[in-house]
């Protein structure tokens, strides 16, 4: 039987790295391009430790993050938290924010934007 087009594997979508992050893969799993998803977006990122995103905000765009396994520093706005595998935050629109993963093995997680980031440079605020 042959998969759905709407059925998405890691394997499906092309590894990138994104702008403004060290040590970090992601692969865009749901997406305008590959589903035809016009309100959200998800990305599976991988992260080395001590790397991840440097200061940035997206202007209008909600981020949540999804840790799948590993630990990660997060600064919101100022304040900081840790995360653990099977954990969650949410980045409000238009605050910076900074994500550093501290466990020694490369931490996974999914990320959702909505509206969709799509990695382009008028919707990121360094």
């Amino acid at each position: 039987m042959k998969k759905p087009s709407w059925i998405v594997s890691p394997e499906d979508a092309l590894a990138y790295s994104p702008a403004n992050h060290t040590g970090t893969v992601n692969r865009r799993l749901i997406s305008q391009a590959n589903v035809g998803a016009k309100h959200v977006e998800v990305l599976l990122g991988v992260i080395e430790k001590n790397q991840g995103a440097l200061p940035h905000a997206h202007p209008g765009i909600e981020q949540v993050c999804y840790l799948l396994s590993g630990t990660a520093d997060v600064e919101v706005d100022g304040e900081r938290g840790q995360m653990k595998a099977g954990e969650c935050c949410y980045l409000p629109p238009d605050k910076k924010h900074v994500f550093t993963v501290t466990s020694d093995e490369p931490a996974q997680l999914l990320v959702i934007y909505s509206p969709p980031y799509e990695e382009h440079p008028d919707r990121v605020i360094r």
